[in-house]
């Protein structure tokens, strides 16, 4: 791509590179759980070198991302680690600015056009006020890294191509890892419930989809399809859950989607308690016609 010898030569190879970002990811998240080595500390370093290539904070991620791991499908435990998701109920009684932004953040647009680079590039570069003493200065630390990383990389390359193509690759990787978070928590008959009746078995099982990819993406998303067996048991590393999931009648009732299929997902923007499935804004006009018909 740096040698620019043709645009049908450069093109492939964005895709390329931003495919093997998303490997990258899924392989610092493995890191994270502490699943891809059997030492802790090898998980600890290597994913936060791996961290430094795809702009995340080893420490503060792994944290963020424990509390999904926690309270994913938990309806009063919303807000971190997760997409912003509400209840129908929530949605009629909001102002109507609150309903607008709702709207536009949750606008396919906004979420895998605008969103990629504002997360990776400009979200993760803070700590949350939440976050410990250590989670702050692996973001700290993080930063540092990617700021001698871009400048090394700047300087060989020239800054106008460096930023080019960094932000190509790294929008495509952004956009591609958002949309397999996206297609595993927000199908049709997703699971959802209040404290009180969350049970961590069933948001594993119907929380999660099993996004059933070719087998060069399965490689490439280091098989984070099996999105059910992880949130099952997230020590398992990504080699062992196509094992998994073909070892355990368990895992056989548990709703898949095919990219074809995944698209339909993108129609959904609410959840319906009352249903129990995630549904459409134009749900909204059939709820408001039916409370007319039966005043």
């Amino acid at each position: 791509m740096f040698a620019s010898v043709s645009v049908f030569i450069v093109i492939p190879l964005i895709f390329l590179c931003a495919a093997f970002q998303v490997r990258i990811f899924s392989l610092f998240h493995d890191c994270c759980h502490g699943s891809f080595f059997k030492s802790q500390k090898a998980n600890e370093i290597v994913g936060t070198i791996l961290g430094l290539l795809v702009f995340t904070p080893y420490h503060h991620w792994r944290w963020e991302h424990s509390i999904h791991h926690r309270s994913a499908g938990n309806l009063d435990k919303r807000g971190i680690g997760d997409l912003w998701t509400w209840t129908v109920k929530e949605y009629l009684n909001a102002t109507w600015w609150k309903k607008l932004l709702y709207r536009i953040l949750r606008h396919p647009l906004f979420l895998f056009g605008i969103s990629p680079l504002g997360l990776f590039l400009v979200k993760y570069r803070f700590a949350s006020k939440q976050a410990g003493e250590k989670e702050r200065r692996s973001v700290f630390v993080t930063n540092i890294g990617i700021l001698l990383l871009g400048c090394f990389l700047g300087l060989i390359m020239g800054w106008q191509k460096y930023i080019l193509i960094q932000l190509a690759v790294a929008f495509l990787a952004a956009a591609s890892g958002i949309w397999l978070f996206y297609v595993q928590h927000q199908f049709e008959e997703v699971y959802w419930e209040r404290a009180e009746r969350w049970d961590y078995k069933s948001v594993a099982l119907a929380g999660s989809s099993f996004y059933k990819l070719p087998k060069l993406l399965e490689w490439f998303t280091a098989n984070i399809g099996y999105h059910h067996v992880h949130h099952l048991s997230p020590r398992i590393p990504n080699y062992l859950l196509s094992r998994c999931h073909k070892s355990l009648p368990l895992f056989e009732k548990v709703t898949t989607l095919t990219f074809p299929s995944s698209f339909k997902t993108l129609h959904l923007h609410l959840w319906d308690e009352e249903s129990k499935k995630m549904v459409n804004f134009k749900f909204l006009k059939t709820l408001s016609h039916s409370k007319k018909q039966a005043q």
